[in-house]
């Protein structure tokens, strides 16, 4: 077959090659009809010509082609037969060729006998060839000649080696080797070898590289070895023949062994190979592996390949690209032109090489996954996935799964992409179906990181590739849009947004598809929504693009529509659309370089357009108190997040704002009068108003009113001469007066300042004794009252938390202590009021009905934060001793500090449950900005802005009263968290005195009688959350990104200056290592369990950032053991506060990190058990205090899975190993069995269930570690080592022993929950009886094999009785090796096969489930 698909091709080329020299004699052609009298008939007495004539071919001279008369065929016998009759043969063939060297002496009549012959008209009619075939090529079909003609002709070739084409643009050099192409016959084939080498090593480099191309339509297959052989030589000495010998290598049927050395030897000369000559080495070098050696060719190739001919190349075609747009020289253009060409030709290879073999494209993909370190991922990788992800469906999982480890373990980043686009973006071009597609799949994933490598994908493929891919690239992310999968819809917007900046003319061009999204608006978030109506405003209302009036008039439209609808979620888009839009249209574009300052400033037209905007939502929103609540919301984050034209700013200030006194602010002289249920006080004013001048909020009769009206009573609108505005908007206008004054004033707030201590009308709040004897519906008005004051002293917070005025800050810490007092009385109040539901906080929600179980319990840790942040506040201010601020955490401190359970168990069950509600209805408060707690000088509240932005924890719904916080990247969330850093040391250290000198008051017991239960569980709390902040920070995944690294020296910087100042230019090296050590001695203090555990996870993020690695493993493993052997103070009813999760998470840190897995295993197992089960009911071990009866299980689950999962990562044995790695195997395997048979002879003592569930499961998972990384080692060992093989075996047998005992104790007490993993227990344990029967075969102990019966023993191995004799024998046994019959195996073997193979009939028809 490859001999006839070969001749197909040469035909082809064949027929080229004679087209063309037709092509070339037309114009002789026409001569010869114009001068046909002047040419004639060749006309001598020469042999050669005479029996030419006779055969039927007719010689013309000068330029006249030959004729030929009868068929090719009919010729060559004619020829053939005239010269074997004639009486001189053998001789006449002496004087023919003779005749011919004379004759083809003249150059013209060379010419002709190499060029086809002409045959006659009426000969021509009769043919259905279309060609006929030179004079020479006749010649050399007939075999008594060839060898004469050859020798002629390789005599004539080198008098033109250098005359490349004569005056009619002939080749003749190269049309002498064609004569030689496809004869039907080679008479002497090694001889024809012998000419052909001998005249390319003498030819000129260009008639070199013709006759190579030529060999394989010259050469036989019998030829090829020995041509092989030349051309290999010839490649070592010649270089610049490389190309033309590995094209002609890769034709020729060569062996396999003799074209490894080639490739080898190619592969060697890569470095060194031009980039027009890679196409045809790569070809050859793909086209010679084999399935064995795939992945070793690979491997060695995409490391060769990338940086000196793919990479670098084409980084210069980029720059010249560039050179090339600024109009310079086209020399420059054409050469890179020409290296377009080359990458573009070498990707085809590829392409082709990995579409038509399978195991190419696995083993280019394995190469690829075997890459481990970070640096030695390039752009010719991912190109390469690409290639193969387009090419080779059957592989598309196989690459996404790569892709995605690859994306998890941080190997390919985004500046790897970005390259990997702006390099190869022509090849990648061509494949933009294949990426988008998968970009669309790593969308689907749930891994942060991987969705943003595919947002990454989109918009690259945006940027680099034409007008048709941007389609593809914006139609898809509409698809993700419109899909309703939150995270997809999250990414596709922020792509789009970046898109809109990237490229706003590109964009501009698809908004048709973006503004289809305005059809799917049902399903999408409030946040969501923003971004849409920010991209479609954008291109709607950008300068640079006038002609988008239909994209205008079409989100026109459907605001309208939203904000007419009467329900609240379809309001709610209009209003966020409509606000998001005039944000855009009323942009301050002052500053923009691009447009002159007509064009910035905003006109009298575009104002009123915005304001005619901003009315209509006003009015579609006044009558529902959460639409006007939302629109005040909306419109203070624009005021906040944008910049505004003055105009529209000034506006605001006189149109919206000025109606805030009007609605809520009355004088505080002048209390209310109504029939109200309470009396009526002017509280929590912050100064004494001595004249009339003073105001207050007028928040009890507003609510009473609005509850009133809610009633059906007869209060309107009309009512008191003014119109009547909800209390729920109180807190939301507010915080769009102080954000557009603000704005306006430049950070000053003397215009509103009084709003920070002016009182407000309510009634006495303290239930007091009447809490009983009150309405449900008093307590309900009383609960929103509280709620409602809560939030408005939230955002008085917000408002004056950047004072910088010593009286301000006292101010806003007084407000702070309000709100703890107020939560304080407010859980009193739930406590009573079950089916109470708040009003709403916050309200860009989809829906009104917001249940307590949707939220995560924040609001308590806000209540603690704010006790601690006047604390440090004061304490930094230093307007306070040391005692004051003890009274103050006593004063304000509510019984229960954390929503742990653990701290409040001194406090009272009914408490804990109000604690719980309050925990639950965070959704309804206010939030607190950022900005709060940088300037109190607190981070304590960052635990929920890492929850929320940073993904840290993802409990409950997150969104869910962070708004504003969602509005801010996790950049800028981090740089204000470092802003803490140095606060949150002083906090961290100040605790940490706290316990050292509660420790030292109390000689050592913390817990002691003499401490304040209240205030250490406070200082515990606090330090825990501490903790939990650094970690949450340090363990931020942005870190790993270029851009971020700086962040994470500053972070660190701040660690490692507590202990001493250094410069900022450290090396990070060294920053980790003070760091470390400064926080490593915070160890001593640790007051609870909880904070042990963060302590050591901090350290580890913070570790894992080193290189150190087994020294820091060290650090690790120390500070763990003695957090293990620390007593810590005990929780409520003698119960231990060590929850088992977090026991079980130390604990397995601990192992993982010790040097000796193994022998922290024994010592656990063979001295800390002892002393628990030696000491009385209630106590621990003495070494290690974390272990008691209740822990047990923990511990000794955790050893067990440790202990098998360091036994899997043994390699096993194999006979090429040392003697010594034999040794050290097995002095291994000694180790880890004597500690599992310590491990499984406790269930002895310690018999629950939950202890022998974890023995069935993990030792199942040991014995089959045992089979396979063991026994391999065994079979090599035992000869030399049967001492330790049989002591060895002996001990497993024990313990396979005890494992049968355990299946049978199983069964009779019938737990199902045991009995499950039986079945596969018994199968393994039989499997290993018939390893260490095959291990005795392979060393020719076979005899010492013997196998018994064992009866069926319970775990004290007593005998179980309820048996028949038939089952007992039906369950096969070891036997108990005595020293006897070759003391050297028979006892190992036996014992091996007692535990498994014992019950293979008896559970033959159980259940193989190993669930847990």
């Amino acid at each position: 077959m490859v001999s006839k698909r070969r001749l197909s091709k040469s035909e082809d080329k064949e027929s080229l090659t004679e087209d063309a020299s037709k092509t070339r004699k037309q114009p002789l052609s026409k001569k010869t009809k114009k001068s046909h009298i002047a040419n004639e008939v060749e006309e001598n007495d020469s042999i050669f010509v005479k029996l030419l004539k006779i055969s039927g071919i007719i010689l013309k001279t000068g330029e006249s082609q030959n004729q030929l008369a009868v068929d090719q065929i009919a010729f060559q016998k004619k020829l053939f037969q005239t010269l074997r009759r004639h009486p001189s043969y053998p001789k006449i063939i002496e004087e023919f060729v003779s005749g011919l060297e004379s004759y083809i002496e003249d150059e013209d009549s060379f010419r002709n006998c190499l060029l086809s012959c002409e045959r006659l008209q009426d000969e021509e009619a009769s043919m259905g060839a279309s060609y006929s075939k030179s004079l020479i090529k006749l010649l050399l079909g007939i075999d008594i000649l060839q060898p004469a003609i050859i020798k002629t002709l390789f005599e004539k070739l080198p008098e033109y080696f250098f005359e490349n084409k004569n005056s009619d643009e002939i080749n003749i050099p190269r049309l002498i080797v064609s004569q030689l192409k496809w004869l039907d016959r080679v008479v002497d084939g090694k001889d024809l070898t012998t000419k052909i080498m001998q005249l390319i090593s003498i030819a000129p480099e260009n008639l070199q590289h013709d006759i190579i191309t030529s060999l394989p339509e010259i050469l036989g297959d019998s030829q090829h070895a020995d041509v092989g052989k030349e051309l290999s030589d010839l490649l070592i000495e010649n270089t610049s023949l490389t190309v033309p010998i590995l094209d002609v290598l890769s034709s020729l049927r060569l062996d396999p062994n003799f074209l490894l050395k080639v490739r080898q030897l190619v592969m060697d000369k890569l470095s060194s190979i031009r980039l027009e000559d890679l196409p045809v080495i790569i070809k050859f070098i793909l086209h010679s592996v084999t399935a064995m050696d795939t992945l070793e060719v690979i491997s060695e190739l995409r490391e060769k390949l990338d940086l000196q001919h793919c990479v670098l190349p084409s980084r210069l075609q980029a720059s010249q690209v560039k050179l090339k747009s600024k109009g310079r020289a086209s020399s420059s253009g054409n050469q890179e032109s020409s290296g377009q060409s080359c990458i573009i030709l070498l990707f085809d290879v590829i392409k082709s090489a990995i579409r038509y073999e399978k195991t190419i494209s696995e083993a280019w993909i394995k190469a690829i996954e075997n890459t481990a370190s970070v640096s030695e991922h390039k752009v010719f990788d991912l190109v390469m996935l690409f290639i193969i992800y387009s090419t080779n469906t059957q592989t598309k999982k196989y690459i996404d799964r790569v892709l995605r480890n690859k994306i998890r373990s941080g190997c390919i980043q985004e500046q790897l992409l970005q390259s990997t686009f702006s390099v190869h973006y022509l090849v990648l071009k061509d494949m933009c179906s294949s990426i988008l597609s998968l970009a669309q799949s790593l969308l689907h994933s749930l891994d942060q990181s991987i969705i943003s490598f595919g947002s990454l994908l989109y918009k690259y493929a945006f940027k680099f590739f034409d007008t048709y891919c941007q389609q593809e690239v914006v139609g898809a992310l509409v698809t993700h849009i419109c899909s309703g999968n939150e995270a997809e819809v999250d990414t596709a917007l922020d792509v789009l947004l970046e898109l809109v900046v990237l490229n706003p003319s590109a964009m501009m061009m698809n908004a048709v598809f973006v503004k289809g999204i305005l059809d799917y608006l049902d399903n999408i978030s409030p946040q969501q929504i923003r971004k849409l109506f920010y991209v479609l405003s954008t291109l709607a209302f950008s300068k640079q693009n006038e002609a988008s009036s239909h994209i205008q008039d079409d989100m026109h439209l459907v605001i309208r529509k939203q904000l007419s609808s009467t329900v609240f979620k379809y309001k709610l888009i209009g209003i966020i659309g409509a606000v998001t839009m005039a944000g855009i249209m009323a942009a301050d574009r002052s500053e923009s370089p691009s447009l002159t300052q007509e064009r910035a400033n905003l006109s009298d037209e575009q104002c009123t357009q915005v304001t005619s905007l901003l009315q209509l939502v006003h009015s579609c929103s006044e009558q529902s108190p959460q639409a006007s609540a939302l629109y005040y919301d909306e419109f203070a984050n624009l005021i906040q997040h944008e910049k505004l034209d003055p105009k529209a700013l000034e506006w605001v200030g006189h149109t919206i704002c000025n109606d805030f006194q009007d609605a809520f602010v009355v004088d505080s002289c002048v209390v209310p009068e109504g029939d109200f249920p309470f009396p009526v006080k002017a509280l929590y004013g912050l100064e004494e108003y001595d004249t009339q001048d003073g105001i207050a909020i007028n928040l009890l009769p507003l609510l009473f009113s609005q509850d009133f009206a809610k009633d059906g009573g007869p209060v309107t609108s009309q009512e008191s001469g003014q119109k009547l505005v909800s209390p729920l908007c109180l807190a939301p206008y507010f915080r769009l007066l102080r954000l557009c004054v603000e704005r306006q004033h430049n950070g000053n707030l003397e215009e509103i300042d009084g709003l920070l201590d002016c009182p407000i009308f309510l009634t006495d709040l303290e239930p007091g004794e009447k809490l009983e004897s009150m309405s449900a519906k008093e307590r309900s008005f009383m609960c929103s009252l509280i709620f409602l004051t809560l939030n408005w002293f939230r955002e008085i917070v917000n408002a004056f938390c950047q004072e910088t005025s010593p009286e301000m800050k006292g101010k806003v810490l007084t407000r702070l202590k309000h709100i703890v007092e107020l939560q304080i009385i407010l859980e009193k109040y739930l406590a009573v009021t079950p089916d109470y539901v708040p009003p709403l906080g916050n309200f860009d929600v989809e829906t009104l009905d917001i249940t307590p179980h949707t939220v995560t319990a924040i609001s308590a840790k806000i209540r603690k934060k704010g006790k601690i942040e006047r604390k440090q506040k004061t304490d930094g201010s230093k307007t306070s001793s040391s005692d004051t601020l003890s009274e103050e955490k006593n004063s304000e401190c509510d019984p229960t500090p954390s929503h742990r359970g653990q701290l409040n168990k001194e406090f009272t069950g009914k408490e804990e449950k109000t604690s719980l509600l309050l925990h639950n209805s965070h959704a309804f408060f206010r939030e607190l900005d950022i900005e709060v707690f940088s300037i109190l000088h607190c981070g304590l509240v960052t635990k929920f802005i890492l929850d929320t932005e940073m993904h840290t924890e993802n409990k409950g719904s997150r969104n869910i009263g962070f708004s504003h916080l969602q509005q801010r990247s996790a950049q800028e969330i981090v740089h204000c968290v470092f802003q803490l850093l140095t606060p949150m040391c002083n906090h961290l250290e100040n605790i940490h005195n706290y316990f050292q000198c509660l420790a030292a008051e109390n000689h050592g017991v913390v817990d002691g009688p003499g401490v304040k239960v209240q205030e250490y569980h406070i200082m515990s709390s606090c330090y825990q959350r501490l903790l939990q902040i650094f970690h949450g920070l340090f363990a931020w995944s942005g870190f790993s990104q270029p851009e971020n690294q700086n962040l994470l020296y500053s972070a660190l910087h701040v660690l490692s200056s507590r202990l001493k100042q250094g410069e900022h230019s450290q090396p990070l090296e060294e920053l980790l290592s003070q760091s470390v050590h400064y926080l490593q001695n915070f160890h001593q203090s640790i007051p609870s369990f909880q904070c042990a555990l963060y302590l050591i996870r901090l350290l580890m993020v913070i570790l894992e950032k080193s290189t150190a690695s087994a020294q820091n493993k060290e650090k690790i493993a120390s500070l763990a053991r003695q957090f293990l052997c620390r007593v810590w103070p005990s929780g409520d009813k003698e119960k231990s506060n060590i929850s088992n999760d977090q026991l079980h998470a130390l604990l397995c840190i601990y192992l993982e990190h010790t040097e000796s897995i193994l022998k922290a295993i024994e010592e656990i197992a063979g001295v800390g058990v002892p002393e628990l089960i030696n000491s009385p009911k209630d106590a621990s071990s003495s070494t290690f205090p974390t272990l008691t009866r209740h822990t047990f299980v923990v511990f000794f689950r955790v050893m067990m899975a440790e202990l098998e999962k360091t036994v899997k990562k043994i390699e096993p044995g194999t006979a090429a190993d040392s003697q010594q790695i034999h040794e050290e195997k097995l002095l291994y395997w000694n180790m880890a069995v004597r500690d599992f048979s310590i491990l499984i002879n406790l269930i002895k003592v310690f018999d629950s269930h939950p202890v022998l569930h974890v023995c069935l499961k993990y030792g199942r998972l040991f014995v089959e570690a045992f089979l396979k990384q063991c026994m391999p080692l065994l079979d090599f060992s035992f000869r030399k080592h049967r001492e330790d093989v049989l002591s060895l075996l002996e001990t497993f047998q024990l313990d396979t022993r005890l494992l049968h005992h355990l299946c049978g104790h199983s069964k009779i007490h019938q737990d199902t929950r045991l009995t499950q993993h039986v079945p596969l227990l018994k199968k393994t344990l039989e499997l290993l009886v018939c390893r260490v029967k095959a291990m005795l075969t392979l060393n020719n102990c076979r005899e010492a094999f013997w196998l018994g019966n064992l009866k069926n023993r319970d775990l004290q191995g007593e005998e179980i009785k309820s048996q028949n004799s038939q089952e007992s024998t039906a369950d096969e046994s070891e036997d108990d090796m005595s020293s006897q019959a070759s003391k050297s195996k028979a006892t190992e073997d036996g014992e091996e096969d007692e535990v498994s193979a014992g019950e293979k009939e008896q559970d033959s028809d159980e259940s193989y489930d190993d669930s847990d």
